[in-house]
């Protein structure tokens, strides 16, 4: 290990590479990654030397995943074998490793699910009937389906993020917790910072909520006893209790972006207000939306 050998096993490298992320990554991403190895990666490899690992011994490993009886995700197994090649990546860069035999051995999984789920505009209406006048519950999940922002960034949200005369919200931080204690971080990427303009009716909605919190401060989050989990868990429970389609806390951001898909918005207006760093991300999630729209094209050029 100190002298960075080649030779060394696959659990000392482990050591070294999470010691380098840790300086360098979120603790939500590292939560996942420290996850991923200790679960999937080093059962499998921690004692053998990384210099001998070879792409049938990687495609071995691959097997022994996709036919696990937990029947993981296919975005989970791409996950999963990502974290692998960006282990030897690593050793590659910094400790004369001369290949990556994940490479050899090729990818599994798939980078993004098979089918987007969303509501549309009519079963999100059901669902608000279904919390039955629940002020708190309603204001929050009417912010994350009229402004596509991500659950932590709602979480992080303080009075002074509003301006009720535009309307808008102003995003610039994000929340989580992890081992008991909250954080508060900046956004997932640097154009996660931006200002979200918002429809009238959910303005007014977030002033009525807000004017039932006596004693908060400017500085104060305005869900301040919810984390993601407990987003989830109501979701959940109010989806089988009405007998609607269930989703996830995520889809409603996908229900969103689906939403101005339709009403005919750009991708890069878009990407904009969903905090996107690249077009590229937009349509590479939200691409298979827009091919209906090409009669749409050529009906627009048949009138010229």
């Amino acid at each position: 290990k100190v002298q960075g050998s080649p030779d060394m096993t696959v659990g000392t490298l482990y050591q070294l590479y999470i010691e380098d992320c840790r300086v360098r990554l979120r603790p939500t991403t590292m939560k996942g990654k420290e996850s991923i190895f200790k679960l999937r990666i080093l059962p499998y490899f921690k004692n053998q030397r990384i210099s001998d690992i070879t792409a049938k011994e990687i495609r071995k490993w691959q097997n022994t995943l996709m036919s696990d009886p937990q029947n993981f995700s296919q975005t989970y197994l791409r996950r999963v074998h990502g974290q692998m090649s960006a282990l030897y990546n690593f050793a590659i860069k910094y400790y004369g490793v001369r290949r990556n035999p994940c490479l050899a051995a090729g990818s599994i999984g798939r980078g993004k699910a098979d089918v987007m789920q969303f509501w549309t505009v009519d079963e999100f209406r059901e669902f608000l009937d279904a919390l039955g006048g629940d002020i708190q519950m309603v204001t929050a999940f009417s912010i994350l389906f009229w402004t596509g922002i991500r659950s932590g960034e709602l979480l992080a949200l303080t009075p002074e993020d509003f301006d009720f005369s535009v309307p808008s919200v102003s995003i610039s931080k994000n929340y989580a917790r992890q081992n008991k204690t909250d954080l508060i971080m900046a956004p997932k990427t640097p154009k996660g910072c931006r200002v979200v303009l918002m429809p009238h009716h959910l303005a007014d909605q977030v002033q009525r909520y807000l004017g039932t919190l006596y004693g908060l401060g400017r500085h104060d989050r305005i869900f301040p006893a919810w984390h993601r989990e407990t987003l989830s868990r109501e979701l959940r429970k109010v989806c089988a209790q009405a007998g609607l389609r269930r989703i996830r806390v995520h889809d409603l951001r996908h229900s969103h972006a689906s939403l101005l898909i339709d009403l005919g918005f750009s991708p890069l207006l878009i990407a904009e207000r969903l905090g996107h760093e690249k077009i590229e991300t937009t349509l590479q999630t939200y691409g298979h939306l827009y091919p209906h729209r090409q009669s749409e094209l050529v009906a627009k050029l048949d009138e010229l």
